[in-house]
């Protein structure tokens, strides 16, 4: 069985920064109350006519493809996680397909939100090992701010996320006990409608009841949180999965290099890291200046502390995720 290898790694956000400032002005909020509960000073939003959710992505792909050292012809298969596509269908994989006018490829789009690109990062993993593919291109991108509820009402949730992709090359490698060791996916739909929009949709918020009613109170099209159950719940998964990916290699904590959560909370990710006495220079945290991109978090995240030296070869590697579903995943990588 083949190796699997992270051989390119990009991202892109967009230049408009939104700083907490800026939305005191435009909601009931301020820099401290956004700083105390999420650990944000500022995010990136989309202007309207310059990025798209494949656009971005296509950016980001770009720069990792480079990276790897390949031509995009070499490109088997595509990835795309993301829960903001610009169309209802079809998802933004076979778009990137088209604006890198590569061949008449393959392209999956993934859904597991704040998960997404663990997920797919663990479905090109498999399609490797197993010989199928020999490069496969993995994105995960989100344009989130058109979708948020930018007054006092929605604050609890507009203030977190903000629009960014990132994109990796994962190609086959026949170096034993490297690149990828392992992956490991979860979920818990019990919890589905904590973290949600409800529509539109085909179950109880139809687009033609939306359009019919035009009530401007129905909330139903903006993201529901229910904060404490999220905090609770993704400070016990993140623990559970990284220790899964720990034991599942015999490896320990004391093996970690460097951390990579998936940019949710500042909070959460400073409870996991004194959970598992990492200290400062084995966890990496962005979220202050980019906010919650969802699935465009861990590879942007992923490829700063590369680019910053923070990742060299050899070093153990943990991605770990947690999010709406409720999802959770991890990924240990020997880089």
């Amino acid at each position: 069985m083949y190796q699997s290898k992270i051989t390119g790694l990009g991202y892109y956000v967009p230049d408009n920064v939104v700083t907490n400032e800026d939305l005191s002005k435009i909601m009931d909020t301020n820099d401290e109350w956004i700083v105390e509960r999420t650990g944000i000073h500022e995010r990136r939003h989309i202007v309207k006519g310059q990025d798209t959710t494949t656009t971005m992505g296509v950016k980001a792909a770009k720069i990792a493809i480079e990276r790897a050292g390949i031509a995009k012809d070499d490109i088997d298969f595509i990835v795309f996680a993301t829960i903001s596509p610009e169309y209802y269908f079809p998802g933004p994989g076979v778009l990137v397909q088209r604006d890198l006018g590569l061949k008449t490829i393959g392209a999956l789009d993934v859904r597991n939100q704040c998960s997404g690109f663990i997920y797919a990062l663990s479905v090109a993993d498999q399609f490797i090992k197993t010989g199928m593919y020999k490069n496969i291109l993995v994105i995960g991108s989100e344009v989130q701010s058109p979708g948020l509820d930018m007054t006092t009402r929605g604050r609890s949730v507009s203030v977190i996320f903000g629009d960014g992709a990132g994109a990796a090359i994962l190609s086959r490698s026949e170096t034993a006990n490297s690149g990828i060791l392992s992956t490991h996916l979860h979920a818990e739909g019990v919890h589905a409608e904590e973290l949600s929009v409800v529509a539109p949709g085909m179950g109880k918020r139809w687009v033609t009841d939306i359009i019919r009613d035009n009530d401007p109170e129905d909330l139903s099209y903006f993201p529901h949180m229910n904060g404490q159950l999220v905090f609770k719940n993704a400070v016990v998964r993140f623990n559970e999965v990284i220790q899964e990916a720990l034991e599942a290699n015999q490896l320990s904590v004391e093996d970690i290099d460097m951390l990579i959560p998936h940019q949710a909370n500042l909070r959460i990710s400073q409870f996991i890291q004194s959970k598992l006495r990492l200290s400062d220079d084995r966890v990496f945290n962005n979220i202050q200046k980019y906010g919650n991109t969802t699935a465009a978090s861990i590879p942007i995240a992923l490829t700063e502390a590369w680019e910053a030296g923070k990742i060299k070869p050899g070093d153990l590697v943990v991605l770990a995720a947690f999010g709406s579903g409720f999802t959770w995943a991890s990924a240990l990588i020997r880089w």
